[in-house]
């Protein structure tokens, strides 16, 4: 499958919280909700339809799935929600059991197991395998060399510190850019791939 990474992201890189005040405060992160006054349901929406119209299944950390899990069941009948209820879904976690997943069509890889199961479903499998959120997790498979595109929503903001997607370790991951738009609100809709190395 091609691991796909799908990210809100602010001018300084930072990818926390985006959907609401009390969605992760870690740190005294004091700005989530902050992507809202920058979504247009053409460029924006448009993006997450995409994305996940074309995704053979979804990958998420713990914390991004128990939002995910709280919120779409309830929303029954609309085709975004339908469509995320229905679609296969993997779930990365140290701490939920397999009596915790009650969101429908999920399946746990244990986090001590996650990359050798993650590298089999990308070596075995078809699609797409769709990353929404989950920084810690993606920053891993973008440490590990296991995203095949990174489709960013810069947001035209400074939020001044945050989680980041983005790994620290001094490697250098040279990227292509292969298709971008921009929103009336000023939102970069911007889809990398990696590219060849560079001297």
């Amino acid at each position: 499958m091609r691991i796909v990474i799908v990210e809100f992201i602010s001018l300084d890189g930072v990818v926390q919280a985006p959907g609401g005040p009390e969605e992760d405060t870690d740190g005294g992160f004091a700005h989530g909700g902050w992507t809202g006054a920058y979504f247009d349901p053409e460029v924006v929406g448009g993006t997450f339809d995409e994305a996940l119209s074309k995704a053979d299944a979804l990958l998420f950390g713990r914390r991004t799935w128990q939002t995910m899990a709280a919120a779409w069941p309830g929303r029954a009948g609309d085709p975004f929600a339908d469509r995320m209820n229905s679609i296969t879904k993997y779930v990365v976690s140290r701490t939920l059991g397999e009596s915790d997943l009650a969101w429908e069509n999920t399946t746990l890889l244990p986090g001590d197991e996650a990359l050798e199961r993650v590298r089999a479903l990308r070596e075995k499998e078809d699609g797409d395998l769709v990353v929404m959120g989950s920084s810690a997790l993606a920053r891993t498979l973008l440490s590990e060399g296991l995203a095949d595109e990174l489709r960013l929503m810069i947001m035209p903001v400074l939020l001044g510190g945050g989680k980041s997607v983005f790994p620290e370790d001094g490697g250098k991951r040279p990227l292509k850019l292969v298709s971008q738009a921009v929103s009336p609100n000023g939102v970069q809709v911007c889809t990398f791939q990696p590219a060849a190395p560079t001297a």
